[in-house]
């Protein structure tokens, strides 16, 4: 039997993060897919570069991206300014939603305003502190800002009843605002958030992921084999291709799948996520400029999000990226979609006599895992008897979170730090 200190299973962000952190000890990378990336894979297709859903980089520690920068020579990386909207009934209101009511037709910017006020203002009625993430809505925005937007959108993006998840489900990615702040952007726009610039490189959101792998040991990175079972007690990984004994085991796999690859007790129906599918679609010439992506709440448009990688670097062809939200258990049949996302995309006016020209599609299962109270509980525990073994379940999806690229870098360095603190 094969033995490895490390054993990181999973070669998207995290766990080639893992393994540069970890630098000349011993580790082993295993990906069940024939190549390195996980969902931040990229496809060159028909001179459209394409990644498999929106990835845009958001730095907030200079150091990691200087890292990245110095491992990615020759390539274009542009720091872009965001211009993002929300269509909402025939209108481009600029997002957050919360903070341009003011862009609403008068009768709906009237409703929403007298909503919040009354929602945030201290002699307004108190009801219970919210439980869940709708509960936090309606008592953070009022009735009309909740219904308008932040409930019909977030219902499409996550595909469920927003009263299941945990009130800060989305932590601090949510773009939260107070009575104050959104009278003041009335006159003085700040429509800042944490991606309020991104970074992106002309080959894709790829080239990320070959900057980070460029710090990994070629032959560590075991491809097309998949880990099937962990003896946690022996410290002994079952893969498709062999047995290996470890010392540590860091994944990055979704977490309901490796408690149960570890054969620890727990209730599956706790984890519990959507499935998004996701268009790519290149188009003969170009088509609206100045937007990077749009927000569509509207129940009747098939997709909640449209994003524009023609206008990242003023290409001469419309290039999109459309998203659908999906149930775990829905059957996803994206040849039968396309010609309904098609028609909203004219009718939405993104299109108009374009002519598809390439197009590709890919769903990414799971997509957004559900952060409820049960969910977290079940993690905390179960994770606490997995690290009991040596195994450290990390990432979006290893940590049944919500976060960005950069945090999953940013863990897998601490968790290695803390090795180095404890030897």
């Amino acid at each position: 039997m094969d033995s490895v200190q490390t054993l990181i299973v999973g070669a998207g962000i995290s766990g080639l993060a893992t393994a540069a952190a970890l630098g000349e000890r011993d580790y082993l990378v295993l990906e069940a897919d024939r190549a390195i990336g996980g969902y931040c894979k990229t496809v060159k297709q028909d001179g459209f570069v394409w990644d498999y859903s929106g990835h845009f980089f958001h730095f907030k520690h200079p150091e990691i991206e200087a890292w990245l920068r110095a491992r990615m020579p020759g390539q274009n990386i542009l720091t872009v300014e965001k211009k993002s909207f929300i269509a909402y009934k025939g209108r481009s209101v600029d997002f957050p939603f919360q903070k341009n009511i003011h862009q609403l037709p008068q009768d709906e910017f009237i409703d929403c305003l007298h909503d919040l006020y009354f929602a945030q203002h201290p002699d307004g009625p108190r009801g219970p502190e919210a439980a869940s993430f709708k509960e936090m809505l309606y008592a953070r925005f009022g009735r009309s800002i909740a219904e308008k937007f932040l409930i019909p959108y977030n219902e499409k993006l996550y595909a469920c009843d927003l009263g299941a998840l945990d009130k800060d489900a989305m932590g601090r990615f949510f773009p939260h605002a107070n009575l104050t702040d959104i009278v003041r952007n009335m006159k003085a726009p700040d429509n800042a958030s944490y991606n309020s610039a991104f970074t992106y490189p002309e080959g894709g959101a790829i080239e990320y992921v070959n900057a980070i792998a460029s710090a990994v040991r070629p032959e560590a990175i075991a491809l097309e084999e998949a880990l099937v079972s962990v003896d946690l007690a022996a410290r002994v990984a079952r893969t498709t291709k062999r047995e290996l004994r470890f010392e540590r085991l860091v994944s990055s796999a979704p977490f309901n799948r490796l408690a149960a690859l570890c054969n620890v007790a727990h209730d599956p129906a706790v984890f519990t996520w959507n499935k998004v599918l996701v268009f790519n679609l290149g188009f003969d010439r170009k088509g609206p400029r100045n937007v990077h992506w749009t927000y569509f709440p509207d129940r009747a448009t098939s997709f909640y999000r449209v994003g524009f990688y023609d206008n990242i670097f003023d290409t001469d062809r419309l290039s999109l990226y459309v998203e659908l939200g999906y149930p775990r258990d829905a059957t996803v049949d994206a040849e039968a979609m396309l010609p309904r996302v098609l028609a909203d995309l004219a009718r939405e006016g993104i299109t108009d006599g374009h002519q598809l020209v390439s197009k590709h599609s890919v769903v990414m299962d799971p997509a957004y895992v559900h952060i409820t109270r049960a969910s977290m509980a079940a993690h905390k525990r179960l994770s606490a008897e997995l690290r009991a073994h040596g195994v450290y379940a990390i990432g979006r999806y290893g940590g049944w979170t919500y976060c960005s690229i950069e945090d999953n870098i940013v863990e897998a360095r601490d968790l290695v730090a803390s090795w180095d603190h404890t030897a």
